[in-house]
């Protein structure tokens, strides 16, 4: 019992974390930090899930997770790291398929998101959940740990590849702009 007390806890910290300012001079390296952020909050989403009851420190997680962190980050992907690699990635490549893939279900995310985020808010003060509702949270968990699958085996690492230094500049900026902080311009951007 004690053990799951403290996954919880290192989950809720984990999730509460963002990645340091400076992470968006490494773009993709910050792309894969809110990545492991992507799978704690799916890891939280099963436990409320499973459980069937409000715990409400993890729904207010989930809850500011999904209105504040997760909307900017499929936009990254979305307006500036998926357009990027279709201007650099070579025929050879195969790309535009993943990235077809990817965005449809970044729009399929968006609406669950918005369904759990009205689904959770509805439930506040009950005891337990609706099956529907938890039944969504699956899917949700389950949609988004196979496509941070994919970001990370085949799209990251083909950005890593393809991106100039110029592109990783640009991507970080407009990250960073996106948050409303300023772009840390002592660092490098290459990406490692």
């Amino acid at each position: 019992m004690r053990r799951n007390h403290e996954a919880r806890r290192a989950a809720l910290a984990a999730l509460a974390a963002r990645p340091p300012v400076s992470g968006f001079s490494t773009p993709l390296d910050y792309l894969l930090a809110e990545h492991l952020r992507h799978r704690t909050l799916c890891w939280l989403i099963d436990r409320i899930a499973e459980s069937g009851e409000s715990d409400e420190e993890c729904i207010d997680a989930v809850l500011l997770f999904l209105r504040g962190d997760f909307g900017p980050h499929v936009v990254d992907e979305e307006e500036d790291l998926f357009p990027l690699l279709r201007r650099r990635a070579g025929h050879e490549d195969r790309i535009e398929e993943v990235l077809a893939g990817l965005s449809k279900e970044h729009a399929e995310d968006r609406l669950d998101a918005t369904a759990i985020v009205e689904g959770l808010e509805r439930q506040r003060c009950e005891r337990s959940l609706p099956q529907t509702l938890r039944m969504l949270l699956r899917r949700f968990a389950g949609n988004e740990r196979r496509h941070l699958i994919v970001e990370n085996a085949i799209v990251l690492p083909l950005a890593r590849a393809r991106l100039t230094d110029d592109d990783l500049c640009n991507l970080g900026r407009r990250m960073a702009a996106r948050r409303g902080v300023a772009f840390p311009e002592n660092t490098h951007t290459h990406a490692v």
